[in-house]
């Protein structure tokens, strides 16, 4: 997180910041638009109470005096005058927006410090604590969750709230023929992401365990910022490809037909790499010149081994009471293989947004 550091000038007037070194004047209209005063910022919402896409971009500062360390009173040229909290401007230059910094991860990761006792998420420490380590990690494993029916949706709403898609507000992942998709077979599955042909795609995945009673079908999780950081090095332009071209991705079943296109690598608004979308029983080749399909797909298949790698990989049987809950643009999921015939393997999943646990960290914080 950055700490920036604010310079008030009266002659001319200006107001600067200095951030990682760098000295930048801040544009009058940058400033006006901040306005703190009563008739400017409501102080409940923290909305503003005038529209600034009318002012003149022509604006100035015409006055600008220091009142002590860290305040100071600004005067524009449309009249508008006020006096500034200048550490309240400080957030402006955090890049996570008041989020934990993201954590990469292996198959070395420690189970314990991202692992919680669901009894204990009552006290606000202790779950702003489960909050911090899913921002950092991009997963959780809770201990000790109730195995009623629908116990997840409870847990669901702790975090955000709950997302329901054609497969409903929660669904039932256990072993059935003729199902609508291979996570109800008993078959392995690869990292993937979950959903990627809907728009948006879930953002957060739950998984809790009802009954485990198999010896196989342990749970796999992938951190896919750690792998596509090492495709980035081991090969920059298919890289860059992965994370341009948009790939199609379709479901299909009785009563609808899912079709979405997306880069297979996620980068958010600034560049930064957010995770990847991620399933080859989905997804289709997108159409190019036969150099960039054959880059495209060398990125491909390794971005698919170092997925698979047992370095990368942590794999666990989740037993009944345990629930995980990822980032599913982030943090890939799959299952080894089990036979049903050893016993029952009954699982229940739903979705929640994305903003919800930074939405509940950032309240917290506050």
């Amino acid at each position: 997180m950055s700490n920036p550091q604010f310079q008030v000038q009266a002659h001319p007037p200006g107001v600067f910041v200095v951030d990682g070194g760098q000295r930048t004047e801040l544009p009058a209209l940058w400033l006006r638009e901040r306005s703190q005063e009563a008739d400017s910022l409501d102080a409940v919402t923290q909305q503003r109470l005038f529209n600034p896409h009318h002012l003149e971009e022509n604006l100035r500062l015409l006055a600008a005096e220091l009142l002590g360390e860290q305040r100071a009173r600004l005067s524009f040229s449309d009249g508008h005058a006020g006096v500034y909290d200048l550490t309240r401007l400080a957030a402006e230059f955090d890049a996570d927006d008041g989020l934990p910094e993201p954590r990469p991860w292996d198959a070395r990761i420690d189970r314990g410090a991202i692992t919680f006792d669901w009894q204990q998420l009552a006290d606000r420490s202790a779950f702003r604590d489960s909050l911090e380590a899913f921002l950092r990690y991009g997963v959780i494993i809770l201990e000790q969750v109730p195995t009623d029916h629908g116990a997840l949706v409870e847990v669901g709403e702790q975090y955000g709230h709950v997302r329901s898609t054609n497969f409903g507000q929660h669904f039932e992942v256990f072993s059935r023929p003729a199902s609508n998709d291979l996570a109800y077979r008993p078959v392995p599955l690869d990292p993937h992401t979950d959903n990627p042909y809907r728009n948006p795609v879930p953002g957060i995945q739950l998984l809790h365990c009802l009954v485990n009673e198999t010896s196989g079908g342990l749970s796999t999780l992938v951190d896919s910022l750690t792998v596509a950081e090492q495709l980035r090095a081991e090969d920059p332009e298919g890289y860059r490809l992965l994370a341009s071209v948009p790939v199609r991705f379709r479901f299909i079943d009785d009563d609808v037909e899912l079709i979405e296109r997306r880069p297979m690598i996620h980068l958010d608004a600034a560049g930064r790499l957010t995770g990847v979308h991620y399933s080859p029983r989905l997804d289709g080749l997108p159409l190019m010149d036969t150099a960039a399909t054959r880059t495209f797909q060398r990125a491909r298949r390794r971005l698919g081994e170092l997925l698979a790698h047992p370095g990368h990989r942590l794999a666990f049987p989740l037993r009944a009471g345990e629930l995980m809950m990822f980032d599913n643009n982030r943090v890939l999921h799959g299952r080894t293989a089990y036979d049903p015939n050893e016993g029952r393997r009954h699982l229940q999943g739903c979705y929640i947004d994305r903003d919800g646990p930074a939405g509940r960290y950032r309240a917290l914080c506050r």
